[in-house]
């Protein structure tokens, strides 16, 4: 039954508007499962690959991370002042820490894309262009998240980030622009690391299906190409 439901979905697909998706009659469930399949192992692997190295954060202005809201101000003024160096410092360490721990989500990313079910591909193809970010952060944003933190704290340590970051947060106390409590340092981090991921995967998946031949795979070409 499942198979018939996901044959004929797919071929209705067309009709509300998701271009780029082959008919069911031009491919079998099996292939059409296993297209989506393929283009979601490629961005999340792509996306991995692209932020889990030096400057994949921060020479990246679609996911650098910066300071807090709350905290812009006082670095405004901390700039101001001649503090530059310090805020930058701060900056750069926060990315650094997000940088380090992209990489453990590569594991459970492939997981959730081989645990894929039928009605997850369906509402994958039919969902649009955040399909598949929305797929993903339903799936493992928890689990990485745990996976992160722990990296995240140690990158921060080991860069005497929380320093850096109290030294700043401790100005915008004082100028009364934020209560210190207010901070969770490695909990913004790995927040923002999350975010970034699902970003790019979201934006590799675009890259999918405006040019599937460009992938260099067959199926992909097949599902995504019309």
């Amino acid at each position: 039954m499942q198979r018939r439901h996901f044959a004929v979905s797919l071929g209705t697909l067309p009709a509300i508007g998701l271009v780029g998706v082959a008919p069911a009659h031009a491919l079998g469930q099996d292939a059409a499962v296993a297209g989506v399949r393929a283009a979601l192992e490629r961005g999340a692997n792509s996306a991995v690959s692209l932020l889990g190295r030096s400057d994949g954060f921060l020479g990246n202005p679609l996911v650098r991370i910066e300071l807090p809201a709350f905290m812009k101000d006082a670095a405004k003024l901390l700039r101001a002042t001649g503090q530059r160096r310090r805020v930058d410092e701060l900056v750069t360490a926060m990315n650094r820490a997000a940088e380090a721990a992209v990489p453990e989500a590569r594991t459970l990313l492939v997981g959730a894309v081989k645990s894929m079910s039928v009605e997850d591909g369906l509402k994958i193809v039919r969902g649009g262009e955040t399909s598949v970010t929305e797929f993903f952060s339903a799936k493992t944003r928890t689990a990485i998240g745990q996976k992160f933190l722990p990296i995240v704290s140690h990158a921060t340590e080991q860069a005497s980030l929380a320093k850096k970051y109290d030294a700043v947060a401790g100005k915008a106390v004082g100028m009364g622009l934020m209560a210190k409590e207010d901070a969770d340092l490695n909990g913004y981090v790995t927040g923002k690391a999350l975010d970034g991921l699902y970003l790019m995967i979201g934006e590799e998946e675009k890259k999918i299906r405006r040019d599937p031949a460009a992938t260099g795979s067959a199926i992909l070409k097949q599902v995504f190409g019309g």
